[in-house]
């Protein structure tokens, strides 16, 4: 059984009304907080993990060749001291 008086229907068209508005509220101050945010990280310098993972293969090639040749050095070193 449907209730007709008027002001139970205009408080539920009031409150229709105030969800839909407290709705787009909600998407419009999303949308604006992702928008600073990707105009303040898009003057930042990031780069991809691709490129990460690359440079630090190469460093970690670079670092062992240095190791090597450390010991090549200090090998040459040992044998121009018994030279001496």
């Amino acid at each position: 059984m449907q209730s007709e008086n008027p002001l139970i229907a205009d408080f539920v068209k009031l409150a229709n009304a105030a969800a839909g508005t407290f709705a787009g509220m909600t998407r419009e101050a999303r949308e604006s907080a992702r928008e600073r945010l990707r105009g303040a990280m898009g003057g930042m310098d990031f780069v991809s993990r691709e490129e990460f993972d690359a440079v630090k293969e190469m460093a970690a090639k670079a670092r062992e060749q240095a190791e090597q040749l450390a010991e090549r050095v200090a090998k040459l070193e040992a044998g121009q001291d018994t030279k001496a």
